[in-house]
């Protein structure tokens, strides 16, 4: 017998999403443009820099016919930025999103925009900073600068966002209003489990609560009940 699909993707199927996100790459051989499902490459020319698919960029780089320009927002002066704006306590939220680009427009459809190429806004984290940023480190990380200054830095910035996932429940038991605005898609995946625990458990103490309500009400309505037919009868 099959098990039952988890709700939601899985940080598995999230990671494999995001390669369909654009990067820029410096190809170092010539590649003439193929006709894929996804649509057409463009034309790889050195050292014209060109934007194509992750899954393409990473495998022109293990075959070392590209190099792989890491987007704005993935250089340490921009991640320490965005990580000073979370555990700022004066900050309400999660960091803010690139904007969405139009063209003819028409909103580009998230979550796979042009958010991780070279032209990305810095100061902003995109829908899948967090396996873009992995991803490259592991395949690319000879073009970075400072790669272990990143990853240092991606980390700090999961955590601390995870952190904020895991406050935010609290408002959840008082009754207000958690929003995940900002949030990641492998966050998401991480903490879905979490969430829809809290939220499960909240949902069952509530409907406990309620019943214990009822039950008094019931028994005090009885009890005066009681009450009032004695005095009848005197």
């Amino acid at each position: 017998m099959a098990l039952p699909l988890p709700r939601g993707l899985t940080p598995a199927e999230v990671a494999f999403t995001c390669e369909m996100e654009l990067v820029t790459i410096v190809p170092r051989q010539r590649l003439e443009a193929l006709e894929l499902l996804g649509g057409t490459t463009p034309a790889l020319v050195p050292p014209r820099r060109a934007n194509v698919a992750l899954w393409l960029a990473l495998l022109l780089k293990r075959q070392r016919r590209a190099n792989i320009v890491p987007p704005p927002w993935l250089l340490p002066a921009s991640l320490s930025a965005v990580l000073e704006m979370e555990t700022n306590p004066a900050v309400e939220g999660f960091a803010p999103t690139p904007a969405a680009p139009r063209s003819g427009g028409a909103a580009a459809s998230p979550p796979f925009l042009p958010s991780c190429t070279a032209d990305a806004p810095r100061n902003a984290l995109p829908y899948h900073w967090l396996e873009v940023g992995e991803m490259l480190l592991e395949a690319a990380a000879d073009d970075f600068d400072d790669p272990d200054a990143v990853r240092m830095l991606l980390k700090d910035l999961h955590e601390a966002r995870g952190a904020k996932v895991r406050a935010g429940t609290q408002l959840l038991d008082a009754g207000g209003v958690f929003k995940l605005n900002g949030v990641g898609g492998m966050e998401v995946a991480e903490s879905r489990g979490f969430v829809v625990g809290v939220i499960d458990g909240l949902r069952k103490i509530g409907a406990s609560r309620e019943q214990a309500r009822r039950e008094q009400e019931e028994e005090e309505g009885g009890i005066g009940g009681d009450e009032g037919d004695d005095d009848m009868d005197l």
